[in-house]
């Protein structure tokens, strides 16, 4: 049983954005930053699926991805209210995710995804992970 009413967690779920998010997409881009990466963009409305960097000349899609809403292995805790909705939910933003990464790969784009947990443990191994796969530079 949740350890608030539905009221409450719908208005706590309502308050949680696609863009912007200070945990994931924020932190990265300032971990960015701080390496000294350039020639990225964010929230590339023009790129299938908007991704949360796009490097232009790198064709290159990162995407953070909350663990709750795409379903990580590791972090995934399955609500016990409304399990049918969640399941339906995180297995569509799944669904979605992989759509996604078939239609950037056939159009040429390299796609990152990264779960937040791994943003949140070992953000300058992403960034390092970053540069050396992709041979991105300063």
């Amino acid at each position: 049983m949740d350890s608030v009413s539905a009221k409450i967690r719908s208005e706590i779920m309502s308050h949680v954005r696609s863009k912007g998010n200070k945990s994931t997409e924020k932190k990265l881009r300032a971990y960015l930053i701080q390496s000294g990466l350039k020639g990225w963009r964010i929230n590339a409305r023009d790129i299938p699926g908007t991704p949360d960097v796009f490097f232009d000349k790198k064709h290159l899609a990162i995407f953070v991805d909350g663990c709750f809403w795409h379903g990580c292995k590791k972090c995934y805790r399955r609500p016990k209210s409304k399990r049918k909705f969640w399941d339906s939910k995180v297995r569509e933003n799944i669904l979605r995710d992989r759509r996604v990464n078939k239609k950037l790969k056939s159009s040429g784009i390299l796609v990152f995804r990264i779960f937040e947990c791994l943003l949140k443990t070992h953000p300058r191994d992403i960034v390092s992970t970053i540069k050396h796969r992709f041979s991105l530079q300063f």
